[in-house]
C-alpha cells in the first residue's frame, strides 16, 4: 500500500492538543502548530483497521494482556534494532513520563540525586524536581552542527553521588543518534560510580538517512544489568492518545516491585485500542514506517534548503533520528520572550520554545516535522515575511 503524507487531515475538531492547547501556551489558536511533538498523518491502515474491528464489537470492558503482546514488541525491536528485549523484564507502562516517575517514587529517595543532559525534553527535569529529588544537570557540547556528550563534566556529575542518569536515546531535541561507543562510555562511567540508568527510547524508530538506532541495553552486560528503558509505538505510529508504552526492566526484582505498585493504584491495565492497536502496529506496521521515513527525510531536507536560500538568520540543524528539527535562531538577536511574541504575533507560528528544553536551548526553535510539506512550506514563508519586516 502505498500512503499520502501529502493529505491534509482535518484535526481541528477533534480536542487535538497540538490545535486546541496552543492558546494556553501561546495566547491563541490562531497559529500553525508546529511546537508538540504529534504528527499529522493518518497511522498505518492495520491500525486503524484493528481499532476499528475491536470498536464494532461495541463491548469496551476490562482487558487481558496476552504474552503475544509483549513477544510482537520484542520481535519488533529484534527485527529494526537487531537485539531482542527479554520479554520477561517488561511491564506496561501507561506512558514514559509517568513510567520515569514511579521508578524514581520505587527506587530512590527524597533529596537523591538525578542526572540528564540538556537541552533535554523538558518533562525530564519536570519528574524529578516534581518528585522531590535534586536535579542534577551535565550541559551537552555544540561541535559544529553536531551536539555531543562532554564526558568530563559528565563524569564530575555523575560521581557526585548521582542515583539515577535519565538519558534520551535518541535525544530530542538535538536529534543525535548516540553511538554504540558513545552509550558505551557513558554506562561505563555510570558502573564506576553507582548510577543506575533510564533510558528513554521513545524515538528509537525514527532513523533518518540510514542510521542505526543502539539500545543502551545492548552495550555491555554489565551496562545493561544497570539499564531500565523506556520504549512505545506512540511516536512510531502517531498512537500517544492511546497511551500505552513499555518497560524493560534491569531486574526481574525491579520489574514486580514496579508491577505491584501499578496494580495498587489499579493502572496496570492497556486499555482495549491500545491492546489491538500496539500488537497492529509492531507487527503490520512496517511498511507504513518505511514510508513515513523517507518523507520526514525529504522534508527535512526541504526546511534546511528554504532557509539557506530564504531565510538566512535560521539555521536548522541535520537531525540523525525523528522528526523534531532543532533551529539556531539566535542571528534575529532576539531573547527567548521576544522570539516567541515575533514568531507567533508576526509570523503566525508556534514553534517549540528552546528554553524549556535547558539553558542551552536558549535562542533555540524546535520545529515539528510531521506534518504534509505543504504545512511547512506554508509556517517558513510566514515565517520569512515576518523577517523581512524587521
Amino acid at each position: 500500500m502505498v500512503y499520502n503524507f501529502d493529505e491534509i487531515v482535518d484535526r481541528s475538531h477533534n480536542y487535538a492538543a497540538k490545535f486546541e492547547e496552543a492558546v494556553l501556551h501561546y495566547g491563541t489558536n490562531d497559529v500553525i502548530p508546529l511546537w508538540i511533538a504529534d504528527m499529522d498523518f493518518r497511522t498505518a491502515q492495520p491500525v486503524i483497521d484493528a481499532i476499528k474491528e475491536r470498536a464494532d464489537q461495541g463491548i469496551f470492558g476490562y482487558t487481558y494482556r496476552p504474552d503475544e503482546y509483549f513477544a510482537c514488541i520484542a520481535d519488533w525491536q529484534e527485527r529494526r534494532n537487531g537485539y531482542r528485549p527479554d520479554t520477561g523484564k517488561m511491564a506496561f507502562a501507561p506512558g514514559v513520563v509517568p513510567g520515569i516517575r514511579m521508578n524514581l517514587l520505587l527506587f530512590t529517595k527524597p533529596g537523591d540525586k538525578v542526572l540528564i543532559l540538556q537541552p533535554v525534553y523538558h518533562p525530564f527535569a519536570d519528574v524529578v524536581n516534581n518528585t522531590g529529588r535534586t536535579l542534577v544537570v551535565s550541559e551537552l557540547k555544540r561541535e559544529g552542527d553536531t551536539w555531543k556528550v562532554d564526558f568530563e563534566d559528565f563524569e564530575e556529575k555523575a560521581k557526585s553521588g548521582v542515583t539515577y542518569f535519565i538519558l534520551c536515546n535518541p535525544h530530542n531535541p538535538v536529534g543525535r543518534v548516540w553511538t554504540k561507543e558513545e552509550l558505551t562510555r557513558m554506562g561505563e562511567i555510570c558502573l564506576r560510580h553507582g548510577v543506575k540508568i533510564l533510558s528513554d527510547e521513545i524515538h528509537s524508530d525514527l532513523m533518518l538517512k540510514g542510521n542505526h538506532h543502539n539500545m543502551m541495553l545492548d552495550t555491555t552486560p554489565e551496562i545493561a544489568a544497570i539499564t531500565t528503558t523506556f520504549i512505545a509505538p506512540s511516536k512510531t505510529f502517531n498512537l500517544a492518545g492511546l497511551q500505552s508504552s513499555t518497560i524493560v526492566f534491569d531486574t526481574v526484582e525491579h520489574k514486580d516491585i514496579y508491577v505491584a505498585d501499578l496494580k495498587c493504584q489499579d493502572i496496570a491495565r492497556n486499555n482495549c485500542f491500545s491492546l489491538v492497536a500496539t500488537m497492529a502496529a509492531y507487527r503490520y506496521g512496517e511498511e507504513w514506517l518505511d514510508q513515513l521515513l523517507v518523507y520526514l527525510e525529504d522534508n527535512m531536507k526541504f526546511i534546511r534548503q528554504y532557509c539557506q536560500e530564504n531565510i538566512p538568520q535560521l539555521h536548522p540543524n541535520d537531525p540523525e533520528a525523528t522528526y523534531l528539527c532543532w533551529i539556531d535562531a539566535r542571528e534575529l538577536g532576539m531573547d527567548d520572550d521576544e522570539l516567541q511574541k515575533f514568531m507567533v504575533e508576526k509570523a503566525g507560528v508556534a514553534f517549540g520554545r528552546g528554553e524549556e528544553f535547558g539553558k542551552g536551548g536558549s535562542g533555540f526553535l524546535r520545529l515539528n516535522a510531521a506534518c504534509p510539506r505543504s504545512v511547512i512550506e506554508k509556517a517558513l514563508k510566514q515565517v520569512k515575511d515576518a523577517i523581512a519586516t524587521l
